[in-house]
């Protein structure tokens, strides 16, 4: 994976937030939360939160007394996510999931929102989750399933491939939607030492209020824009038009709705 994969910077980190959270994430930020809050947690740490979707939907379902720490490898993700909140019970750390500055048997809860597929080394990074975790603790996270059940995002890869055809952008494919197995999250899960695995299919429907919302979103707040800028040819803004057509023309131009699926996964650990 190479490193612009996880470079969220400049103002991705905005776009991303303002335009892709609620077209993308929203709703499977509310299902993680309900999930994450089950059985009452005193002690919650979030993995990879990004601008912080999961965080705003987890933070209410909390008691009042409960330690919630939100963690990200980017600050300046972390600092997006940080401006929605005026919350004293919260605590925003910069943290590397391969490597969290925390004590063992820690946390009730370890979550993570689409973030396990930019982990360099997964069973790593799920090995660091069950050692902070306590005896019983549950680790909680979605990964998107395959590319081919997530419309928007599909027909986004089909857009660049037909306009880079010697040589397409392939962030897409590649990381967000290059963890779409059960059968290897289950297997990395196991090899970290958790048991009690449970994974399920979760679909949803997308919706934009225009195609351009989902295509400048897409464009210019994730680093996909760093592959386009690297490339000659199209511009980022023909890009952004070209993928505008395009899911126009296939699932609307104002509204747009497609199809989504992501895998939801349940941990516990021993």
């Amino acid at each position: 994976m190479p490193d612009t994969d996880s470079d969220f910077t400049g103002s991705i980190p905005e776009i991303y937030d303002s335009h892709l959270v609620p077209i993308l994430f929203a709703g499977y930020a509310d299902d993680l939360a309900r999930r994450a809050a089950r059985g009452d947690p005193k002690s919650v740490l979030e993995l990879a939160a990004g601008s912080g979707a999961v965080t705003r939907a987890l933070a209410p379902r909390l008691d009042g007394n409960a330690r919630y720490v939100v963690t990200d490898l980017n600050a300046a993700m972390l600092e997006r996510a940080r401006q929605h909140h005026d919350d004293d019970r919260l605590d925003w750390q910069a943290a590397d999931a391969l490597a969290l500055p925390f004590d063992d048997d820690s946390f009730d809860v370890v979550l993570c929102q689409f973030g396990v597929m930019f982990f360099p080394d997964r069973p790593a990074g799920f090995a660091e989750a069950r050692r902070v975790l306590r005896p019983g603790g549950r680790f909680v996270f979605n990964s998107w399933g395959p590319i081919e059940k997530n419309d928007f995002s599909n027909r986004a890869v089909a857009t660049l491939m037909r306009l880079y055809p010697e040589d397409p952008p392939q962030f897409l494919a590649r990381t967000p939607f290059g963890y779409s197995q059960a059968a290897r999250i289950e297997a990395d899960l196991a090899a970290a030492g958790f048991g009690d695995v449970r994974i399920a299919e979760l679909e949803m429907e997308s919706h934009a209020a225009q195609a351009r919302d989902f295509a400048f979103g897409q464009s210019y707040g994730s680093p996909l824009r760093l592959e386009i800028e690297a490339r000659s040819g199209p511009t980022l803004e023909q890009v952004e038009k070209a993928i505008t057509e395009d899911i126009a023309r296939d699932f609307g131009a104002a509204p747009a709705a497609g199809r989504m699926s992501a895998l939801v996964a349940e941990a516990t650990a021993p």
